[in-house]
Parts: C-alpha cells; structure tokens; sequence
C-alpha cells in the first residue's frame, strides 16, 4: 500500500480519537449527556450528523455500484430518500424534538413511547428496546464485516485485522466521548463523504473530455442508462411494483433510532428549519454525485478497457487510478467514515436502549447518574464485542440483513412514531400492536418463496407491507381499546402548539 494513503489514513483515525477526547472533555457527566449531547447539537452538527448515520457504506458503494449495472433506473431509491428524508424532517423532527422534552425528558425511543402512552408496566419500553438491540447488534456487526473487507480489498491487510482496526477506532470514541463524540465525528465524516462524492465523478468527467463527451461515451454503450423507466439491455419498462419498492425506502426513515434521535439533541425546535436545509442540501448532492460516480465510472471503465469485478468497487478503483496516493488515502477514508459513523450511531443506541430502558428499569431504579453513564459505556464495549465475534464467525450472510433491519425499525416503528405525534387518540395496546405486527410483517414477508430460490422480498420490498399492516393494526386497536390517558396526549399537543407559536 502507497505511503501516502497510510499517511492520509492515519491522519483521519487520528482525528477521529482527538475529537473523542475533545467531547469526553466537554461532555456533561449525567445519562442526558452521555446519550443525547445534552440536546445542545447545532442546526449543521445536527443535519450532517443524521446524513452520515443514515447512508453508511452503501452510498459511496452500493449506489454506485447499482448506477454502473442498471442506470437510471437505479435512481428511484434515491428519489425516495430525498422525499422521505424531506418528510421526516417536516412533519416528524419538529414535533419530536418538543414531545420528548416535555415527555419527562425522554432520551430514547423506548423511553419515549413510555411517557407518551403512560405504560406503568414498562412492557412498551421493554418490547421496544428488544427490537432495537436485535436489529442494531446485527446491523453494526454487517458494518465491521464491510470495514474488515474494505481493509482486505483496498488495503491488503487481513480481513481479522481490518475487523479490529475498524471497530477498534469507532468503540475508543463512542466508548469516551458518548453522543457528542458520534455527532461531531459524524459532522466530520459526513463533511468527507460530501468533498469525495464531489470530487470523484468531476474528475472522470475532465479525464473523458467534458460533460457533453461523458454524456455520448455513455448513451453509445447504452441509451437506457439515462432512462428512469427501462433497465438496461432491456426493451420492457420497470414494473410499477418495483418502483415502488425501490420508492418505498423513504418510508423507513420515520423509524430509524440512530436518525430521530438526532432531532431529539437539537438545542431548539427553532433551528429545526435551518437544519432541514442543511441536511436536505447535503443529501441531495451527495446522492447525486454517488449516482454519477457509477454512470460515469461505467463509461471511464468501458472507455479504458478496465475490468472491474464487483461494480460496488467502482469508487475505490477510480480514487486509486486517476488521484495522488495522499488524495487517495482521503477518498478511501470517506468510505470508511461511512461506515464507521453508521457504525457508531448503531452502537450507542443500542447501549442506550440496553441501559436507560432495561437495566435501568428492571435493575437499577433509582442508580445514580455515574452508574448509568459507566454502564453506558460498557453496553457500547459488549455490543461491540458481540459485533466483532459475529463478523469473525464463517457465516457472513448477516450483510444481507441491513434492509431487513432498515425495513424492520420503519415497520415496527415508523407508524407509531407518525401517528403518536399527530392524534391523541392512540392508546398504549395499540401502539404495542403496531410495534408487534410490523415485526412479524417483516420476518414473514422476508421468509416466504417467491420464484426460483427468492422470497416475497424479490417482488416487493418487505417495508411496503409491513407499513400498511402496522398502521393498520395501531388504528384497529385503538378503535377496540381507546386511549386511557388522552390528557397527556393533548398536554404534548399544546406543549408543541406553544413551541410553534414562540418560534413563529
């Protein structure tokens, strides 16, 4: 490996645990601190850091290996990020952000769901956070097995120690620095991620001759790389079915803990609008540029007779041919600041949802704020341990459950999070079936055939269903079981009323 790209790298890790140290430093030693930043987070910390948690690895590499293989056609998960993505910061952001302060201060989502339906019994908090730690301890472990990769692949280490380098670096800031270090890291990655997605695409448009000449090398391989409605080397138009599927992603956003919580540490609804901007800003030209990285990457390939195996590589290949090593370390270091900002978010609310909503509430009542903030860290040491061992197990098939996680937290908690913050009616029965079903919807839908060797999945994206049906069942049971405690709803209702009003 070129010493310029040890050299760039090893100036990023080195930031990374400097601005760890820097938030152990000047974090607030209580749970709110450690878990939510104190709810001080910037308009832009707050939005980039949403950006960089939410689109991980596969924007600089699954995207664009999507865009190489199929064109435009590909594109329709990114429309329907952008519009859900717009959506969750519109009409979900606002309201939680003021629902959860007045919520007795609620710092999770279980812990949330808790206050908002008055659950006693703590069975809501408890269902809630079960979810959270399957699908988060999964989903960081698919992370570590795609640093490891990357290291093996890009770097030539091996895949045992690219494994431990990755999660190595991302636990030693989580672990100090808590909420405030994974936001201002993320803030940093995210910033890389954007300059990368810039950079790579232009280039290869100067090395081929321009936009115009891209455009021709492009259409003289394939027209229907520019269509959104026919998939290349094809004459048939995409079903309506599949653009749905691929639209529907942007439904999973209104569940996804590791991107509302976000909302949740801004330091005033006020800032909400600027933060939208910011985010919606940043996501749409680095969408845009993962999109042309692998259209134009196509045609630099083609035009240069360059083989590439796995098309999901197609970013590393051109960072490693048409840039300086020190630059190439840089546009590697923005894949992994994908995956580790992911990564992080993952692991620390996964040790929230272990320590605030099931030690806490079934061990520990009335522990002090250092027990909480010390068992805090230790749940982001052992979730990351088990991460580790799954990724170093033979069975590497849990990458293929990061849609399934994706669609299992929009299913489970995506309508409930919706309607909680939009009708008072709701009672706690029916926000635990809703939570249920979607579930269930999801691991069934993933798991009946369908076709040759495929499953239900393969025809239509299993969030689609699983959406419906836990709106369906919330809104059932609410109707059989009506909501018992209905002056909290509207106390949260006039509190965010008021927030409104003081803004405007």
């Amino acid at each position: 490996m070129e010493i310029g790209v040890i050299i760039s790298l090893g100036l990023y890790f080195a930031l990374m645990l400097a601005i760890g140290l820097f938030a152990y430093r000047n974090s607030e030693a209580n749970v709110e601190g450690y878990l939510l930043g104190g709810r001080q987070l910037s308009p832009a910390v707050t939005a980039l850091s949403a950006g960089a948690s939410d689109m991980s690895g596969w924007m600089l590499m699954g995207l664009p290996g999507a865009m190489y293989i199929s064109g435009m056609s590909a594109a329709w998960i990114g429309i329907g990020l952008v519009i859900g993505a717009w959506c969750n910061y519109k009409f979900v952001a606002p309201r939680l952000r003021s629902y959860t302060e007045v919520a007795n201060n609620a710092i999770t989502i279980p812990d949330y769901f808790a206050e908002r339906f008055v659950d006693k019994s703590n069975l809501l908090r408890i269902i809630s956070a079960i979810v959270i730690i399957l699908f988060f301890t999964l989903y960081t472990s698919s992370g570590v097995v795609a640093g490891g990769k990357l290291f093996e692949s890009s770097f030539g280490f091996d895949y045992t120690v690219g494994v431990f380098v990755t999660a190595g670096v991302v636990v030693a800031y989580t672990l100090f620095g808590g909420f405030m270090a994974v936001s201002l890291t993320d803030f940093v990655q995210g910033c890389i991620m954007f300059i990368a997605l810039i950079l790579v695409p232009t280039v290869v448009i100067f090395d081929l001759g321009g936009i115009t000449a891209t455009i021709n090398t492009v259409n003289a391989i394939d027209t229907n790389f520019f269509s959104l409605f026919t998939a290349v080397g094809s004459t048939e138009s995409i079903s309506l079915i599949a653009i749905i599927s691929l639209m529907a992603w942007g439904l999973g956003y209104f569940g996804q803990p590791h991107i509302i919580v976000r909302f949740m540490a801004l330091r005033s609804v006020k800032d909400m609008p600027t933060a939208r901007r910011i985010g919606m800003s940043w996501m749409i030209i680095a969408l845009i540029g993962a999109l042309t990285t692998g259209l134009f990457g196509m045609a630099y390939a083609n035009t240069n007779n360059i083989n590439v195996d796995d098309p999901e590589t197609i970013f590393i290949v051109l960072s490693q041919l048409l840039f300086h090593p020190l630059i190439a370390g840089f546009l590697l270091a923005a894949i992994l600041a994908a995956i580790m900002s992911t990564i992080s978010s993952q692991l620390l609310v996964t040790s929230s949802s272990l320590v605030n909503d099931i030690y806490e509430v079934l061990f520990r009542k009335n522990a002090p704020q250092q027990e909480l903030v010390l068992a805090s860290r230790l749940a982001v040491l052992i979730v990351a341990i088990v991460a580790i061992l799954l990724a170093l197990g033979e069975n590497k098939s849990i990458l293929s459950l990061v849609s399934n996680a994706w669609a299992g937290f929009g299913a489970a908690f995506g309508p409930l999070i919706l309607l909680s913050l939009y009708r008072q009616d709701i009672s706690k029965i029916a926000a635990l079936a809703g939570i249920l079903s979607g579930t269930v919807t999801i691991l069934i839908w993933m798991n009946i055939p369908y076709g040759d060797g495929q499953t239900l999945s393969a025809w239509m994206f299993e969030l689609v269903p699983g959406f419906i049906i836990s709106t369906v069942f919330i809104l059932l049971f609410t109707r059989l079981y009506p909501n018992q405690a209905p002056e909290v709803a509207k106390h949260f209702s006039a509190m965010h009323q008021q927030l409104d009003e003081t803004r405007s």
